[in-house]
């Protein structure tokens, strides 16, 4: 049967653009239904990615410009620069991504269409533009990679006024004074670094026990020192009772209680910002009707190719749940496309996903974390290096961090690297090389690193690790020719 295109993408996030991209370099057709009539790339570069980081970029120089120089005053980053300027910082940015993507886009000849698309079966996609009008489309497969939206709150409502969401916060015309967190995951840690940054008294309330528990003990307590020096406060185990603006005090309240205590407490606030999870965007997609699976949060479930239940219909990208990464996103939609055109077997995806923490200071991993390896009773030994002991980081004045290797003792193979500190997204990939060509400790000490440097910590962690293993009873000469 001969079909309009190769493959239908509906969606042109980071795994619908790449799977784009990837299906022309086999010289197949692929179509991208987009249901914005305005723009193209999805939240990714509108709405969530880029311009959250680009608010980072902006924060992160106003801070370091604060911490170097100070003010004469004593006046606060939020009294000495307006939100438009910042925000007008983050508008040429996602211009030149935008028109990158569309170049992209029309150079390697894929079609668009604007609309929402329908999945009438295996083959068939029907698109409902923003005229009422309908389009059918026939094609080999198709790759669902429709993403996520922000979940909704049940005791109260975001009117993207006073109460946000992690998108119609970065629409904000002003910094505010106070800013209070629903949430405890990455995207909370992310914003209230940020607006700390510019001069915000920042409150957590976290609905979990803790934060981001996914971290390594020792990264965490680094990070939880970090948080304090910011004065940023955090309250666990939270059960948010009301929300209510407070006119006499022109301000915002929450009233919650913890389940330490059945005391009503409340934070006043300018602002909330509500993160409470992401919602996949899977509805009127006719999923049910075709029979595709999803789990009981609607995540489409797929196996290691991305297939979905059906065959022909893949799916990638935040639509299919954790790690909701834009990185692991691109890769997923690529590998989609070699799976859908025979090509698969050469190209699979790394086990080990590095996770990046666009906080203040930064977050990244990958790989078991020290306690981990420990309930896996693997015989482990970690080196650590601290930001204060490297140059770069007394240069730059970001003294903050630590960088931590977990290794085997017996034959030093790294399995862990978890950073807390400047640039730690970018210096991950060193780990992450070494570890991916079953490398060891040695590397990072037989190596010349530049000096100076933030890469220049896996140096110092590896000695400061292999004097671990010394002192544990093992010879450090034999250590070194059992490895080889």
């Amino acid at each position: 049967m001969k079909y309009d295109y190769d493959v239908i993408i509906i969606g042109s996030g980071p795994a619908g653009f790449s799977c784009a991209m990837q299906s022309t370099k086999f010289n197949k057709k692929a179509l991208i239904i987009e249901a914005s009539d305005k723009s193209i790339g999805g939240s990714w570069i509108h709405k969530g990615t880029v311009p959250s980081k680009a608010l980072r970029a902006a924060a992160k120089l106003i801070q370091s410009f604060h911490s170097q120089f100070g003010d004469e005053r004593g006046r606060k980053p939020y009294e000495r620069f307006r939100m438009e300027d910042i925000m007008e910082y983050k508008k040429p940015i996602l211009e030149s991504k935008n028109k990158k993507v569309k170049d992209d886009i029309i150079k390697n000849e894929v079609e668009t269409v604007r609309g929402w698309g329908l999945i009438k079966d295996s083959n068939t996609v029907e698109v409902v533009d923003h005229l009422h009008q309908k389009k059918t489309f026939t094609t080999k497969n198709i790759l669902i990679s429709t993403g996520s939206s922000p979940s909704q709150p049940k005791i109260f409502d975001i009117d993207h006024t006073k109460v946000l969401d992690y998108s119609s916060i970065l629409e904000l015309t002003h910094i505010p004074r106070r800013l209070a967190i629903i949430g405890g995951g990455i995207i909370t840690i992310e914003f209230a670094t940020i607006f700390s940054a510019l001069g915000t008294r920042v409150t957590i309330l976290n609905e979990q026990s803790e934060i981001l528990p996914f971290l390594d003990e020792e990264i965490k307590t680094e990070l939880l020192k970090a948080i304090k020096k910011k004065n940023i406060q955090i309250f666990n185990n939270t059960e948010i009772q009301k929300i209510s603006s407070n006119d006499l005090r022109t301000c915002e309240e929450v009233l919650f209680k913890t389940t330490e205590t059945d005391r009503l407490q409340v934070v006043e606030t300018d602002h909330i910002l509500y993160v409470g999870g992401k919602t996949p965007n899977t509805k009127s997609l006719g999923l049910e009707d075709l029979g595709v699976k999803t789990d009981p949060n609607g995540y489409i479930t797929v196996d290691q190719y991305y297939r979905t239940s059906v065959p022909s219909i893949y799916a990638a990208g935040d639509v299919i749940g954790d790690p909701s990464l834009a990185s692991a996103s691109f890769l997923q939609g690529r590998l989609a496309s070699c799976d859908m055109f025979g090509s698969s077997s050469e190209i699979m995806a790394d086990d080990n996903l590095p996770y990046g923490i666009y906080s203040i200071p930064e977050i990244s991993g990958i790989g078991l974390t020290e306690q981990q390896a420990i309930e896996l009773q693997i015989d482990v030994t970690v080196g650590r290096a601290y930001y204060d002991n490297l140059t770069r980081a007394d240069l730059n004045n970001e003294t903050d961090g630590i960088l931590k290797l977990v290794f085997r003792t017996d034959n030093l193979k790294l399995i862990g690297v978890h950073i807390l500190g400047e640039h730690a997204a970018d210096i991950i990939h060193l780990g992450q090389s070494v570890m991916a060509h079953n490398g060891t400790i040695k590397y990072f000490i037989e190596r010349v690193l530049n000096y100076p440097t933030y890469s220049e910590a896996y140096k110092i962690a590896a000695f400061n690790g292999l004097n671990r293993v010394h002192k544990a009873g093992v010879k450090y000469q034999k250590v070194l020719e059992k490895s080889n």
